[in-house]
């Protein structure tokens, strides 16, 4: 199974694993401790373990995990199959063109509690196929 095959669960689950064992090593820290630490609770670290979600995490949530163990929160974003800097804010007065403006759209949508986590799906899927798909030229 190459990289590409790899879930955001797994791929998550992977990550979290590496910064619980760091910090355990590191730092003598126990599952209790990070959770402490970092404000992400027992329950939901043991769920980010198990791969064990279908909306993504909250990612407030992801960066105060980040922030306490001195982690990149662009890895863990990348972990997650999201944009290194997660939703992209709207810059006042800036004026997109149409592929920014779709791109903005696009990344609110997957970081939008409210959407269906198989919507999300669908739209990563859809952006995976395109992705990957040759370039046609005319001529």
């Amino acid at each position: 199974m190459g990289s590409a095959d790899v879930s955001p669960q797994m791929a998550f689950a992977r990550f979290v694993r590496r910064a619980i064992d760091d910090a355990r090593e590191e730092r003598g820290w126990t599952v209790t401790d990070l959770a402490t630490h970092t404000g992400v609770g027992r329950s939901t670290v043991f769920r980010w373990l198990a791969g064990d979600w279908q909306d993504y995490p909250e990612l407030a949530k992801v960066r105060g995990f980040c922030a306490a163990l001195d982690l990149p929160v662009a890895a863990a974003f990348r972990a997650l199959g999201l944009p290194d800097a997660g939703p992209v804010p709207r810059r006042r007065g800036a004026e997109d063109g149409p592929v920014e403006a779709d791109v903005r759209v696009i990344l609110e949508r997957l970081a939008d509690p409210n959407v269906p986590a198989e919507e999300k799906h669908h739209i990563r899927d859809l952006l995976r196929y395109l992705a990957r798909r040759p370039v046609r030229r005319a001529g």
